[in-house]
């Protein structure tokens, strides 16, 4: 197997000013055209979770009420998988193509996440019209909208 080389391409800021990505300075070229999108797919490194313990696991206790009482790491949304990536689809609320920010609705990343690559929201490839999802998790949100009003405290077990 080929070794991999990952360089992020910048990081999350959160803070009083917002939740913004910020481009390092030789990837805002790449920008160019993608202001006409409302959305992206930001995919990001759990960097607090790059550890071997975490980077082993699994199988994990059910994390989810109502979900079997194992669950595959495959079939989660946790940061403790083989290889820490997480993909997010955010809303692009401004972008500033001269600082190379991307202000952002939100975006579950920590501040100074490490940012691996974005990618445009299309529906065309994105957006799937009638998914399945098991009965466990079929009461959450139905989109990413209506995820940030949601209290997901009530679905974790954690």
């Amino acid at each position: 197997m080929n070794n991999l080389t990952l360089r992020p391409i910048g990081k999350v800021c959160n803070n009083e000013n917002g939740t913004y990505i910020k481009l390092d300075k030789n990837y805002i070229p790449a920008l160019q055209a993608l202001e006409s999108f409302s959305h992206i797919n930001v995919l990001w490194w759990f960097s607090d979770y790059d550890d071997a313990p975490s980077r082993a696991e699994l199988q994990t206790e059910q994390p989810y009420k109502g979900a079997p009482s194992v669950v595959g790491i495959f079939a989660t949304r946790s940061p403790i998988r083989p290889n820490p990536i997480a993909l997010t689809t955010v809303e692009v609320i401004h972008i500033d193509l001269e600082e190379g920010l991307i202000q952002v609705a939100f975006i579950d990343a920590n501040d100074n996440t490490p940012v691996l690559d974005i990618k445009p929201y299309t529906p065309s490839f994105d957006r799937v019209e009638a998914p399945s999802v098991p009965a466990w998790c079929s009461q959450w949100p139905k989109s990413t909208e209506e995820s940030g009003y949601f209290d997901w405290s009530e679905v974790f077990n954690f």
